[in-house]
């Protein structure tokens, strides 16, 4: 078993007879292992908000929850999930560029910190509270973020946050509403991120943000929330996050910006889900086309699109099975060029061998395509 891998061949070998295949399989051990690692290296004033988009399942959340969670939401289905929990307000926060008036009123009615997206959010969640509102307000910075990462984007247009030079702009009407307050600010800083050096410099640039914000507007922070980002290894060759590195930088950065007396948030998603989920799937059949051999699965991007989205293949290998690797394109059931799951070097496959993907705790079923075709949607077994 490596890091990539939550679980050894022979536990993956159970685990495809006793639930069938493909399926889902995580690992509460890994789960709470990685929670701990990053909670102990943090300084205090540092709140892990898990992102329950890198994947909701029951009870991968209430193991966070269990460890002292907050959560952040994108949607009022993911609210409702955290709800479930049974959490006391004040430690789950809602984003996302869309939110209807539906969803901030379930906010309001959950005591969520709101990450609000532009004078809109502010303006329907004024005419819903009923008492004064302490929101958060994202900010898409003049400067580059994460430079080159296209799910961050550029300093150029975005869909999300207020533009910085629109913020002066902002206040000056926010300060007419009855209700809400902004104590907070929100600036999604990267993402898969595993080079502490370079987190260092995204979140000194946001603190950086936030104290010219402080000291033109006169806005006493609260909170400061640096989105996630926090990476981890697709392939052997990958380097972890340095985590006693990380941690140290934002001492250090908490130490430089003694203005700033609130708590930093963190909204971890991949981070701490990745690592614990493993794919298991069988080879349906082989087929050479004109020089490549490709070994055709259970389920492809219906069940692990993030390969198709952003170039990333999850790490695979086939179980129990050994010999001389050789290439395979792998490809999944779907009626569309589009389903590959990547080019690998694995011992030379047949029909009927099981292969395992790491990796796969977070974007993975609840990113895929499960509705194209109509598919069987594969188990999710929780593994304690």
């Amino acid at each position: 078993m490596t890091a990539l891998f939550a679980f050894d061949d022979a536990t993956c070998q159970r685990l495809a007879e006793a639930h069938g295949t493909p399926c889902f399989a995580y690992s509460g051990a890994v789960a709470t292992a990685g929670f701990r690692a990053l909670r102990a290296v943090l300084p205090s004033r540092v709140r892990i908000a898990y992102a329950v988009k890198a994947n909701p399942h029951a009870d991968l959340l209430r193991c966070f929850a269990g460890l002292g969670a907050s959560f952040d939401c994108a949607s009022i289905g993911e609210l409702e999930r955290v709800e479930a929990l049974g959490l006391p307000a004040g430690r789950t926060f809602f984003a996302g560029p869309g939110k209807r008036a539906s969803e901030l009123q379930k906010a309001l009615s959950m005591g969520v910190r709101v990450q609000a997206e532009g004078f809109e959010d502010l303006a329907r969640l004024d005419a819903l509270a009923t008492r004064e509102t302490a929101v958060n307000l994202r900010v898409h910075p003049a400067f580059d973020i994460d430079e080159g990462n296209r799910i961050i984007g550029g300093s150029g247009p975005s869909a999300f946050g207020v533009d910085e030079e629109a913020v002066p702009a902002l206040l000056e009407k926010a300060a007419r509403l009855a209700h809400v307050r902004i104590k907070g600010l929100h600036v999604f800083a990267a993402s898969n991120q595993r080079d502490a050096a370079k987190l260092r410099a995204i979140h000194g640039a946001v603190l950086d943000l936030a104290k010219r914000l402080h000291e033109a507007h006169g806005l006493a922070f609260e909170q400061i929330d640096l989105g996630g980002g926090l990476g981890v290894p697709y392939a052997p060759d990958e380097a972890p996050l340095d985590l006693a590195a990380f941690g140290q930088n934002l001492s250090d950065l908490l130490a430089r910006h003694a203005w700033f007396e609130g708590e930093l948030i963190l909204e971890p998603g991949r981070f701490l889900a990745g690592p614990c989920g493993v794919y298991l799937a069988r080879v349906v059949r082989l087929k050479e086309s004109r020089g490549t051999r490709f070994a055709i699965l259970e389920g492809g991007i219906n069940h692990l699109i993030r390969p198709l989205l952003t170039g990333e293949p999850f790490p695979a290998k086939a179980v129990g099975r050994a010999g001389e690797a050789v290439p395979h394109t792998l490809a999944g059931p779907l009626c569309t060029s589009l389903d590959r799951l990547g080019e690998v070097r694995l011992p030379a496959l047949t029909a009927g061998d099981l292969l395992a993907f790491g990796t796969t705790g977070a974007y993975g079923l609840n990113e895929g395509m499960t509705h194209f075709l109509s598919h069987p949607v594969p188990p999710e077994v929780w593994v304690d």
